[in-house]
């Protein structure tokens, strides 16, 4: 099998990413450069092969994302795999399955953390519940309550990362089910507004817990025409995200948009498409500490990569 990396975009943002909000909370003093590359999935949908037919014929699948994650792990040393959501249905190896052959090729793949997206709920509360433990990497969702539910103490609500010294802070906001998934494969989880929920969990990864950057994995969805809240609406009406890694829209969107929050900082929102067609890779260059942290160099490099035979 052969991979092959088409360059989409890459972009320098250091004038326009000075003094976001990250550089206000470095818990260490760096004497050279820090990089951190964030790779990043969405809607992958049980794609574990390439596609057969259609525009995508040999395109994508989870085959060829685990070849193209190797090579760039032989390039890259500071690495976070994060997926948001929607990993379950698509192909018949869910059917045959139910998710088992996914999670154990994502732990295989080494991924950090997945958010849960709507999808996961195909086989019912208990079917994630069934195969949960096939990830050796947590599953992350701050404003689905699970508390009475098969799922209590199964699933977390943030974690932080650390990176060379670089405190990642990760939490989760899902859609809204009602109306989305049958309410008797959802059972007893609550769904907590998002906006709260984010605005709190974010609060809680840079103030509290001193997280040098704030990932929101979204299965929101990138943007829609009506009010219904979104990636963009998330990113303009919070405060302390600096990166929501989007999904449930199957958006691809090959340059980040960079979104003013609710105190006019940037937060960088991205988004892949499906089906493992293509990698996000976000690059962060954190520079040495000094006494005015808003001065410091931060620069974003961004690639979309395609997972091509």
């Amino acid at each position: 099998m052969k991979t092959r990396r088409k360059f989409i975009k890459q972009i320098g943002l250091g004038a326009a990413l000075v003094g976001l909000s990250p550089l206000n909370a470095f818990s260490n003093d760096f004497k050279k450069p820090i990089k951190l590359t964030i790779l990043h999935t969405n809607d992958m949908h049980s794609h574990i092969e390439a596609f057969s037919s259609g525009k995508n014929k040999g395109l994508g699948g989870m085959f060829q994302l685990s070849s193209l994650i190797k090579k760039i792990r032989q390039e890259e040393e500071n690495i976070l795999l994060l997926d948001a959501g929607d990993v379950f249905q698509g192909t018949p190896y869910f059917n045959l399955f139910g998710g088992e052959l996914e999670l154990r090729l994502m732990s295989d793949m080494g991924y950090d953390a997945m958010t849960i997206g709507n999808h996961e709920f195909d086989n019912g509360i208990d079917g994630i519940a069934n195969q949960i433990h096939h990830a050796n990497f947590p599953f992350i969702s701050s404003n689905y309550d699970f508390d009475n539910t098969v799922l209590k103490n199964k699933v977390i609500q943030h974690k932080v990362f650390n990176k060379s010294g670089i405190k990642v802070g990760v939490f989760g906001i899902g859609v809204e089910l009602k109306g989305l998934v049958d309410p008797k494969l959802y059972g007893n989880t609550k769904y907590l507004e998002p906006m709260n929920v984010a605005n709190n969990k974010a609060y809680l990864l840079k103030k509290k817990l001193n997280c040098d950057i704030v990932i929101c994995l979204s299965h929101l969805g990138f943007e829609y025409k009506d009010n219904k809240v979104s990636d963009m609406k998330l990113a303009a009406n919070t405060k302390n995200i600096d990166l929501i890694i989007g999904g449930h829209t199957h958006s691809f969107i090959n340059e980040p948009v960079i979104v003013k929050n609710i105190i006019k900082n940037n937060v960088i929102i991205s988004q892949v498409g499906f089906g493992a067609l293509k990698l996000g890779k976000i690059d962060f260059y954190f520079g040495k500490k000094t006494a005015n942290f808003r001065k410091s160099k931060y620069v974003l490099d961004s690639n979309v990569l395609d997972v091509i035979a």
